[in-house]
């Protein structure tokens, strides 16, 4: 008799929780606030007791000082009084008159030591008030330091760009700063992952779409090459042959695109007139066979990025210029200068009218001129959105602006 199997058995649980167990007393926590709290509290306790100890001493001083400016002397037989700081006293004839003067000589004095403490006093509140604001500013700059580190790390990652290896790693006590930085890595970490993940996606993507692609073109270029092709067959053949070309420029547009996403890890020096300059010679055959003629002055302006990206935002801007042109006498001007510490390609040309509210929508992939995926044979719809993208990781910019009378002028600035 067979005997039934027994079920599987659940997997033990986990001994440990990897999530952070709550503080016992989350009251006795070391926050940010009561830290604040204490110190300023201390700070303002420490001010006090200096104070009243200052005006304590200058008190002590003043009256000591005021009491001690009545001199009496009692010369012979008859009572002669003197005093330095009272003189009339020697002018008094009867007791009564000796009275009334001693009161107003103690009254002089009283409010002479009265003002000389206050003058005292606000002398020592100032020297405080110094002592004070440079402590709290110390202090300050100390209990805020977590948060220029912080701040630090953030700014190296944006700078960096693609470079998202770079952790707060804030020690110190489990207060709200320290939690923010905490969060701060995991949040790195998470980028780093699907940062990573995209590299990956793109680097598969590429082999994986461009080959069938290549093996598509090269049984096309095979049996277009058979002379005793049908006519029929040989149409044919050049359709699928266009066809799998634009496939191919859509395909390394939208990589293009993925990579020159992110900010340039290594930069060498690049000239961007020669960048433009080879854009021209590229283009210059389909701007013969189109009646357009390329002009204009490249200065040396050498900037800091990667040759093969620049050389696709020149080419991208004059292609366009070149294909999006009057039939008849147009032309394209490329100009490279460097104007207040940047590096300028200016990319102007003759062409239909452009209105001002369509400027923004050339810039988004795959749309063109009011018209969206179809209705133009002369690009994927990629090049103006790879050229900002490019421009983007390079820190720089792309302007563009209708000219007067058709056409535009398409101006990028890079850093030095």
């Amino acid at each position: 008799m067979a005997t039934t199997p027994a079920p599987p058995t659940a997997p033990p649980k986990p001994t440990w929780d990897p999530r952070k167990l709550d503080p016992p007393f989350p009251w006795l926590r070391p926050t940010i606030r009561i830290r604040l709290t204490l110190l300023y509290g201390g700070m303002f306790l420490i001010a006090g007791i200096l104070l009243l100890s200052i005006i304590y001493l200058l008190a002590a001083q003043a009256l000591h000082d005021g009491g001690s400016g009545q001199s009496f002397q009692v010369t012979g037989t008859n009572i002669d009084i003197t005093s330095d700081t009272c003189p009339q006293l020697d002018t008094a004839t009867t007791n009564s008159q000796l009275n009334d003067m001693l009161k107003q000589c103690n009254a002089a004095q009283r409010q002479h030591a009265l003002d000389d403490l206050l003058s005292r006093s606000l002398g020592a509140l100032l020297g405080l008030a110094i002592i004070a604001f440079a402590f709290g500013y110390a202090m300050a700059g100390r209990v805020l330091s977590p948060l220029g580190r912080i701040t630090r790390t953030a700014r190296a990652v944006v700078v960096a760009g693609s470079d998202l290896s770079r952790r707060i790693e804030l020690d110190g006590p489990d207060d709200e700063l320290k939690e923010l930085a905490d969060t701060f890595d995991d949040m790195l970490e998470r980028l780093q992952r699907a940062f990573t993940a995209q590299q990956r996606f793109v680097g598969n993507a590429s082999h994986e779409l461009r080959t069938p692609l290549a093996i598509n073109r090269t049984l096309l270029e095979v049996h277009l090459s058979d002379p005793h092709a049908p006519v029929e067959l040989q149409q044919l053949g050049k359709t699928l042959l266009a066809t799998n070309e634009r496939s191919e420029q859509l395909v390394e547009g939208l990589l293009l695109l993925a990579r020159s996403d992110n900010q340039i890890v290594e930069r060498k020096p690049v000239d961007l007139a020669e960048v433009a300059s080879q854009a021209i010679d590229q283009v210059h055959a389909e701007a013969d066979a189109k009646g357009v003629e390329i002009r204009g002055t490249c200065e040396p302006a050498v900037v800091q990025g990667n040759g093969v990206l620049l050389e696709r935002i020149a080419l991208n801007l004059v292609q366009n210029a070149v294909r999006y042109n009057v039939p008849e006498d147009g032309w394209v001007e490329v100009t490279t200068e460097v104007q207040h510490g940047q590096a300028v390609l200016v990319v102007s040309n003759t062409g239909p009218v452009v209105p001002a509210y369509e400027i923004d929508n050339l810039f988004e992939p795959f749309r063109r001129l009011r018209t969206e995926r179809t209705g133009s044979d002369k690009g994927v719809g990629l090049g103006l959105s790879i050229v900002r993208s490019v421009a983007r990781a390079h820190g720089g910019h792309i302007y563009a602006q209708p000219r007067e009378g058709g056409g535009l002028v398409m101006r990028v600035t890079l850093p030095i």
